[in-house]
């Protein structure tokens, strides 16, 4: 691990320069334009999110570690420096650079660890597991116990102490180059605040023990633990941007089926729950995932959500993801100028794209939905326990369309959702037209800087 305080920053300026854009009276820049976030005079590790840059700006607003001293600033190429990095500043403003790829299935050598080491000295065997609990012999009536289950628990539990990293309060995390990745990994922003994760690539962060529940809908269901970046237990002020979420190559597509369901080795991309509060997340890209963006993961109110979960989710590009994208509960969250493709020839099975979830206050304004045969802009939303839901001029294969009026013309009556007038978004960039979002996101979204620092 190094410690290294010259920077530069040729790609950020040459991204800011393609798509620097006007905005009207009163509005906030883009980001990508803005002078103080995105030139060669403030490098990608010192930036702040701009005021109005959606609800991470609200409250004290998002700078990271903007403020870190020399003494803070961290160049880190290993899971063991990432995590020395973290120990030493401890919640003092601090950058960490990450270099090259990061695996979090290693040991503190840097030895990799497989799914069988997790399985070592616990007794479990997936082809045990499997017999144990076939539903032809077990039933379908109760949750697998036993000892396989044992052993299968206490083996996730050798994955979960390898694997999750918590990221502290006043970070700011970056790639130092648009190909740093971090792979494996379950983060966590875990009642922090203040945290900035940019430009970095954050890939499959399988789950080496799903836990089979035949209780879990019609058929039963293999449940993952880990998503990609978790923001829990009242973290605020979060801003997540230009960054990279995917399962690849380690798709869903490649896992067998065991009792006649999808063996899934992945949960959520970012989620947010648990009273967490004031999140952006802008110019990303998620790929080839299926339960995306949760925000609120329970109907009751005893986890602190009513009044939290807000959110704001701009200029991001979903390509061949199925579904949550976000599902939302409680929050206040604003969805606009986003561009969700489905290609034709997706592994990813497509569910939905919105969510109304229990007392969800979900705006989507001025998206792109790029849509193959087969998917219509009725099934863009679902309703899961939700009244009601904003909808404005969103875009469906370059053509305007009511979102809401053609989900409530399908759907059956005691499904039906009503125009949510309870609050209008104003934490924004610019609004571009909805048929203008994927030209403009083409070549935007995902890592794009390099930053300084170096081994």
């Amino acid at each position: 691990m190094q410690k290294r305080t010259t920077l530069s920053m040729s790609a950020a300026v040459a991204v800011a320069g393609a798509l620097l854009v006007s905005a009207p009276a009163g509005a906030s820049p883009n980001p990508l334009a803005d002078p103080a976030a995105q030139t060669a005079q403030t490098p990608l590790e010192r930036q702040v999110l701009a005021a109005g840059n959606g609800w991470a700006s609200a409250g004290a607003g998002t700078t990271g570690g903007s403020a870190a001293t020399d003494a803070h600033v961290y160049d880190v190429s290993t899971k063991a420096e990432l995590l020395a990095a973290f120990a030493a500043a401890g919640t003092a403003p601090k950058i960490v650079r990450i270099h090259g790829t990061i695996d979090a299935n290693t040991a503190a050598d840097g030895s990799a660890v497989t799914c069988e080491n997790y399985a070592e000295g616990t007794g479990y065997s997936l082809q045990q597991y499997l017999q144990d609990y076939d539903p032809a012999t077990y039933g379908r009536s109760q949750e697998p116990e036993g000892t396989q289950e044992s052993a299968r628990r206490a083996a996730a539990g050798k994955q979960a102490l390898n694997i999750r990293v918590d990221i502290p309060s006043n970070t700011t995390i970056v790639g130092a180059t648009p190909d740093s990745t971090i792979t494996g990994a379950a983060l966590r922003i875990n009642g922090a605040s203040n945290v900035i994760v940019r430009n970095l690539t954050v890939r499959d962060a399988h789950d080496c023990f799903p836990a089979w529940d035949p209780t879990d809908g019609a058929d039963g269901n293999w449940n993952s633990e880990y998503d990609m970046l978790q923001v829990i237990n009242r973290a605020t002020n979060v801003w997540i941007d230009h960054s990279e979420f995917t399962d690849a190559p380690n798709l869903d597509s490649s896992q067998p089926l065991y009792f006649g369901r999808p063996y899934q080795v992945h949960d959520g991309a970012v989620d947010v729950t648990n009273g967490s509060d004031l999140v952006t997340m802008s110019f990303n890209r998620f790929a080839d995932h299926d339960k995306l963006l949760l925000i609120g993961s329970t109907d009751s109110p005893g986890r602190g959500d009513p009044g939290k979960l807000r959110v704001t989710i701009h200029h991001n590009v979903f390509e061949n993801v199925g579904q949550r994208a976000p599902r939302v509960r409680f929050g206040q969250v604003d969805v606009y100028n986003n561009h969700f493709k489905v290609n034709a020839d997706s592994t990813v099975t497509y569910g939905y794209t919105l969510g109304a979830g229990f007392d969800s206050h979900l705006h989507a304004e001025a998206n792109a939905f790029t849509l193959p045969a087969g998917i219509d802009a009725a099934d863009i939303i679902t309703r899961f326990k939700g009244t009601a839901i904003t909808t404005i001029g969103n875009a469906v294969n370059g053509k305007i369309t009511d979102l809401r009026a053609a989900y409530n013309a399908a759907a059956a009556p005691v499904d039906q959702l009503a125009e949510d007038t309870s609050w209008t978004p104003t934490l924004r960039t610019q609004v571009h037209p909805a048929q203008a979002v994927p030209a403009l996101l083409q070549d935007s979204t995902g890592p794009v800087f390099t930053a300084g620092g170096g081994h």
